[in-house]
């Protein structure tokens, strides 16, 4: 703590907002500040899934572990998912387990960053928004991404189709990674994910969309915004440096591959406050439970990126083989992200060329992810239909609709 007594954490997400419960609940005084109107404003309106399958232990399980209340927020269980070939083949991963959540990022109140929020300032405390802080005066450091090495883009919409959740692999919509759809209760949201840097890549979202359109032709989709967002992947030397906890994204705390963040993101704010209440070592414990995901997250990230159409559709059969043969489709995914000796030769092996050095990283040892370059194959027409959605977005856009990023050509 400072001389005050007081510990102040940077960023309200959902790594400062855990720190900052657990805190509280012991009797700190904690000063919360970011810079954003208020929490979630990053991702407003935006689902993202709480993935249920890379560890043994269901995630809510462990958040009710901690004191959390996780029927203060809105989520969305899915035991089956759409699983969608590069060869536009539609098959199924089921499981009797949850494999997913889904839940709102944003400001409003049904969602995970307002029910942390709620929770945060009913233990004591104290949340400042449009406050600018230095790093340097902080306990804890939560503020997100510094740098950008994959984005996201999504459209928003109205749907009559039931809930549903579709993860696709196909390397052109989504160069070197995933689009997805997720509908829950009326809203759906199709979003690609861009592992390479393109020009003109509002094009991506389009031609995803179009393909949405086509294959789920029952979606009447009806667009609200669009939003967008940037992945920051590092892996740091030191995680606690002096005083100081870099959580979450702040501490490169994420899948690599996926990122899929947010269990990471609350566990490692957990971790901080228990070190200030002298219950553990935040480093020696980062190390313990999570670095090794992360770690192995880069091996996967370096095989995904070498793989194209041909690879994600042996992987998609294999799943199903899996399947078939286990009757649980979460148990040849949860292998894929689970610590192996194979995948700890394979991170040894390739990150001292995948990882650049940041040299802005106040002597934290901070290796960067790099955003890729395009390759000849990313440089494509778009379809009619997916001009017709990009004419359809921009009446919409004229009448009000919202864009949470910018289209950069």
């Amino acid at each position: 703590m400072t001389n005050d007594g007081v510990v102040r954490i940077l960023g309200a997400g959902l790594s400062g907002l855990a720190a900052a419960t657990i805190l509280a609940k012991a009797g700190k005084n904690v000063e919360v500040h970011d810079i954003r109107e208020d929490s979630g404003a990053r991702f407003d309106g935006d689902f993202q899934a709480l993935e249920n399958w890379s560890m043994d232990a269901d995630f809510f399980d462990q958040m009710k572990a901690w004191g959390f209340d996780t029927s203060d927020f809105k989520s969305t269980e899915f035991k089956v998912v759409d699983i969608i070939h590069p060869d536009d083949t539609i098959t199924q991963a089921k499981s009797p387990k949850v494999a997913y959540r889904i839940v709102e990022r944003g400001t409003s109140n049904h969602t995970i960053d307002q029910g942390i929020k709620r929770q945060a300032l009913a233990a004591g405390a104290k949340i400042h928004y449009k406050s600018k802080v230095s790093e340097s005066d902080c306990q804890i450091i939560a503020c997100g991404p510094k740098g950008t090495s994959a984005v996201a883009y999504g459209e928003i919409f109205h749907t009559n189709y039931p809930n549903h959740i579709a993860f696709q692999l196909n390397d052109k919509l989504a160069p070197g990674a995933y689009s997805y759809l997720i509908i829950i209760d009326g809203v759906g949201l199709i979003c690609t994910c861009l592992w390479r840097k393109q020009r003109k890549s509002d094009r991506f979202l389009n031609e995803t969309i179009a393909w949405y359109d086509k294959h789920y032709p029952e979606l009447n989709r009806k667009p609200i915004k669009r939003v967008g967002g940037k992945g920051d992947f590092t892996i740091n030397r030191n995680y606690f440096q002096d005083g100081r906890y870099y959580v979450g994204e702040s501490g490169g705390l994420q899948d690599f591959m996926w990122g899929f963040g947010m269990r990471m993101a609350v566990w490692s704010g957990v971790l901080a406050a228990k070190d200030i209440l002298g219950e553990s070592n935040y480093e020696a414990e980062v190390r313990k439970q999570l670095l090794p995901y992360v770690k192995t997250s880069v091996a996967n990230r370096w095989l995904m990126n070498r793989v194209g159409d041909r690879s994600f559709k042996l992987m998609c059969n294999r799943w199903m083989k899996d399947q078939r043969k286990r009757g649980d489709g979460l148990v040849w995914i949860g292998k894929l992200f689970r610590p192996t000796l194979v995948k700890t030769l394979i991170y040894q092996f390739v990150n001292p060329f995948m990882l650049k050095k940041d040299p802005k990283s106040m002597g934290r040892g901070v290796r960067r992810m790099p955003f890729r370059k395009a390759l000849k194959r990313d440089d494509w027409e778009p379809s009619a239909e997916a001009m017709a959605v990009k004419e359809e977005w921009k009446e919409i856009r004229s009448s009000g609709g919202e864009v949470s990023f910018s289209e950069s050509d």
